[in-house]
């Protein structure tokens, strides 16, 4: 919680003793924010600011010019993709300004992206490699930890075989390390892999591509400007994606367009609304389906769009039909007049686009969620068009790129899966033998089945061995570039973390999981280095592809994270077969040929056109791309798309320009437009799945069709178009059988596009997935919910078996928690830091905004607990946690309603755990975590955890 001071003495005893260390004495606010350059309106919203980058006039000699180098990058933090210059004399980046070409930012910063060179060379980073020994830390080599790590992980391989390390990656990886990783634990030969996605979007990806063919952002952030209705549901841009807020803001400002914000609690987003609507956490699909009651009784449905596009519409009409306004204030709590204001809003305000976040995919039923969230916009016909779409706003830098490619246990990169098939399909792109990969697995079944996802890896550890469908239990855990206070049930990870053999913890500063056990041994926290210490390309939400440049070398001891892979497949032996086409100088593999290795293998969702040399050259000439449609206008980019977002087809050679809206059949798919993919075949029980009467401009076939193959192109006479190359290559791999995703070549999807198509096919979005325990989405009551009226009506699952796991339902809601534990609990975002927070609150220029974790609780609840405003209040979990923090008395959240941020770490339990951190790398501010109280729920199809609806009990400290 932010405290008002009107003195210049900050009252905070922990942050000026934190700080006194750094800066040799201590230091008052307003030298603090003087000297980090946010004086000047630093925690209010930065959409607009250009903070960081004024410093006073001087004349410059030529040789102090001549020094003075000037280096493009990334913002490290959420997945806009802000641009940032820094400046570096010596070898020392010493400045850094907002980048003014970069058609994303326009030249502003949040607080965060304007402190990114703290990162860099903050004196809180890990220096060099330790490990716990005998309860202290102690420096080692990195020769000395690659030796040690490997011999007790070569251990573990060997008594409990590969599936007993589990390899958790990182949405900070840029996508060439991400790649490398998920190629490096499908060498050590398991899917017990996986990244932050995994709790933040999976539901998203499950649900949007099982709808319409991928499962991403639609449009951009640019693209809104186009809007006239934007429509947020559990999203707060202005604190977790702050500079879109200036993109939503200009749809306002030109097209007078309406934003609707739906949340549980009044954010700041929320403060620029024109309708606000407070509903209940976890009842996202009643408030959708109350909407579409409205806009089908009134017939405002786009019904051409629907008959050509849309599958399955009748069987989801049935289920809105229940959802009358009664019913869902019953549920939700909004209003009936509310609902159908807000409907006809969206109805008579088109192009709207919808945005949603974490507060929609957290959820047990997350999966649901987000196929409503797609189903009211298949109705409005607000898909495959400019200013509407589903922006899907992404919380990590390269949390898009890491998903891409596949650090997940369920998929190999580009989203091929892991059948047969798939696994063949990348022996070939790795030009290694698909029978030496599959001995690296302990069977050919768990080579082929999805991996324990990271929400679950406690459980791999601590359920009993019968009961996981591997050969024992997880007893290694690598925590590479990982926050686990961003994870729920954190008292249960801490019992795994003190069961486990070995913990290693690889990041630039050394995280809450290296001080939550109680143990003596068995840790070591790695050196890694910042993106900024290295190069390499990142995706932002809206899938453009940017080139980052290298601003400084490794600081202290620190390396690249795709070093520390190599270093670790030599000490595996398996070096010579992950590195066959990849150049390594030293113990550095080449970026570039990562690059060109994924672009010759990612055909299914177009990662293959963006070669190295034509991202570097979109860089060099960011400010010829227009601001809201991002297309070059002139100069060596002209008619591409910035970033070339993917699909960017065919190989580089082709020139694809990239797809700047998914699904947009205006355009012809060689200049970015689409139609929705042929996924699901062509028909289901009789019903046809293809398009009717919808095509891209251009396309040769004036209907539906399904996706190519060599069989079709033959069946076409389009197999002419082949060059000889591309039809051996074709040959090669399986004749006719052959299809886009699998042609190296990329012969088939240059032909098809020649002719007007899409490689992927063309049909209907479908509404029904039947291969979901919801084929169609329904309301279910939280796993902990205060509504027991509402159980019986709106039941959860039976209990099942997921991800190799036992999984539970219905045998933790029929527990009445709420008698004890009467109060909502949601979680959520703060613009002054990020993730798991432990980088963020290592920056003494955020520490300085934001001093204290805290709970935002309804007066009318304080006053009942009698708990005082800025007082200490405990935040108890029905599963046995419980939190100390300071007690923000407020009405932004509803009586009933809780509100903590997850970006604290540090605290367990009201125990200050500053001792245990490696001296000089704790953070500046330390707090509980959210997730103390954090309870156990999963969604039915991913295992997103569910974070924002369980319930808990306030009490006065």
């Amino acid at each position: 919680m932010l405290t008002k001071r009107k003195s210049a003495s900050a009252k905070s005893a922990r942050l000026s003793a934190a700080l006194s260390g750094a800066t040799g004495g201590t230091i008052d606010r307003r030298s603090f924010l003087r000297n980090s350059g946010l004086a000047a309106g630093g925690i209010a919203l930065a959409s607009a600011s250009t903070l960081g980058h004024v410093k006073p006039a001087a004349a410059a000699t030529d040789q102090a010019k001549k020094a003075v180098k000037r280096v493009s990058s990334v913002c490290t933090h959420c997945s806009v993709g802000c641009g940032v210059i820094g400046e570096v004399e010596n070898g020392v980046w010493t400045r850094q300004d907002p980048d003014f070409d970069s058609p994303f930012n326009l030249g502003s910063h949040c607080a965060k992206g304007a402190s990114v060179r703290e990162h860099a060379h903050s004196e809180r980073r890990l220096k060099y490699p330790m490990k716990l020994e005998g309860g202290k830390w102690t420096r080692i080599s990195w020769d000395q930890a690659i030796d040690e790590v490997g011999d007790k992980i070569l251990d573990i391989r060997k008594t409990s075989g590969p599936d007993s390390v589990y390899w958790l990656g990182s949405a900070k990886f840029n996508n060439e390390q991400s790649y490398l990783f998920r190629k490096f634990y499908a060498m050590w030969g398991s899917n017990n892999g996986d990244h932050q996605a995994r709790i933040c979007h999976s539901t998203t990806v499950a649900g949007v591509a099982n709808t319409w063919g991928y499962g991403a952002m639609t449009n951009s952030f640019n693209d809104i400007h186009n809007s006239r209705a934007i429509f947020l549901i559990g999203s707060n841009p202005a604190e977790a994606h702050p500079v879109s807020l200036q993109h939503i803001l200009k749809a306002k400002e030109q097209n007078n367009a309406v934003l609707i914000v739906c949340d549980p609690r009044f954010t700041r987003t929320a403060a620029h609304a024109d309708e606000f609507m407070r509903f209940r956490p976890g009842t996202d699909v009643a408030l959708i389906w109350g909407i579409l009651w409205h806009v089908f009784d009134n017939e405002w449905e786009d019904k051409e769009f629907i008959r050509q596009r849309v599958w399955g519409l009748d069987q989801v009409k049935a289920e809105i039909s229940k959802w009358t306004p009664d019913e869902v204030e019953r549920v939700t709590g909004v209003p009936g007049t509310q609902v159908k204001r807000v409907a006809r809003l969206m109805a008579s305000n088109r192009p709207g686009t919808f945005v949603w976040c974490m507060g929609g995919t957290q959820h047990h039923t997350g999966n649901n969620n987000t196929r409503a969230y797609c189903t009211m916009q298949l109705v409005l016909g607000n898909m495959g068009t400019q200013g509407g779409g589903a922006n899907i706003f992404r919380g990590h830098d390269n949390v898009q790129g890491a998903t891409d490619m596949c650090i997940l246990s369920h998929s190999l990169p580009g989203y091929y899966g892991l059948s047969t098939g798939a696994w063949k399909h990348w022996a070939r792109v790795w030009d290694v033998d698909y029978d030496w990969l599959k001995g690296r697995f302990a069977s050919q079944k768990l080579m082929e089945s999805k991996g324990i996802p990271v929400s679950r890896w406690i459980d791999g550890v601590l359920e009993k061995k019968e009961n996981i469908d591997q050969p024992d239990n997880v007893r290694a855990m690598v925590l590479w570039g990982h926050a686990v206070n961003s994870q729920t049930r954190l008292p249960e990870m801490k019992t795994a973390m003190e069961k486990l053999d070995l913990m290693v913890v690889i990041d630039p500063v050394p995280t809450f999981a290296s001080v939550i056990p109680d143990r003596q041994d068995g840790v070591y926290v790695l050196p890694a280095c910042t993106q900024f210490e290295t190069y390499g390309s990142v995706t932002a939400s809206n899938r453009s592809i940017q080139w980052r440049d290298k601003v400084v070398d490794p600081v202290f001891e620190s390396q690249p994270d795709h070093t520390t892979m190599y270093r670790f497949a030599k000490k595996f032996g398996i070096e010579k077969e992950m590195f066959k086409n990849i150049k390594v100088n030293g113990d550095e593999p080449l970026i570039e040929d990562i690059t060109r290795e994924f672009n010759r293998g990612m055909w299914t969702i177009g990662y293959t056109g963006q070669s190295p040399e034509r991202l570097k050259k979109h860089a060099l000439n960011k400010i010829t791309f227009d601001r809201t449609t991002l297309q070059a206008r002139g100069g060596p980019c002209d008619g591409e798309y910035y970033g070339l977002p993917w699909p960017c087809w065919g190989t580089a050679e082709m020139g694809h320009p990239g797809t700047p809206v998914l699904y947009d059949t205006s355009k012809s798919v060689a200049e970015g437009g689409l139609t929705f993919r042929a996924r699901f075949g062509v028909e289901h029980n009789g019903e046809n799945l293809l398009a009717e009467g919808s095509y891209s401009a251009g396309s040769e076939i004036k209907d539906g069709y399904p996706e190519f193959s060599m069989a079709m192109l033959k069946k076409l006479g389009w197999d002419k178009d082949l060059t000889a190359e591309e039809r051996a290559a074709i040959e090669k791999v399986a004749g006719d059988k052959t299809n886009w995703k699998t042609d190296l070549s990329g012969g088939i999807q240059r032909v098809a596009i020649k002719h007007g198509c899409a490689p992927f096919g063309n049909a209907k979005a479908r509404t029904v997935v039947w291969t979901f325990p919801d084929p169609v989405p329904v309301h279910r009551e939280p796993l902990y919910t205060p509504r027991r009226d509402l159980v019986k009506d709106y039941p959860t699952y039976k209990d099942t078996r997921a991800y190799r796991l036992p999984t539970l339902y219905e045998s933790i809601q029929k527990n009445d928690y709420a008698k004890d534990f009467p109060t909502i609990l949601t979680t959520g975002r703060l613009v002054e830091y990020e993730g798991g927070g432990e980088e963020s609150r290592s920056n003494k220029w955020l520490a300085e905004l934001q001093q204290e974790m805290y709970c935002e609780i309804n007066p009318v609840d304080a006053n009942n607990a009698g708990i005082r405003d800025k007082a200490d209040m405990w935040v108890v979990s029905p599963e046995g946690g419980k939190a100390l923090v300071k007690a923000m008395v407020t009405e932004r959240v509803a009586q009933g309603v809780v509100f903590m941020p997850f970006h604290f770490g540090g605290h367990w339990q009201g125990k200050d755990l500053r001792a245990k951190y490696p001296e000089g790398a704790d953070p500046y501010v330390l707090g509980e975590a959210a997730n103390m109280v954090g309870t156990y729920g999963y969604d039915s199809v991913t295992q997103m955890q569910e974070t924002k609806a369980t319930l808990c009990r306030v009490e006065a400290a």
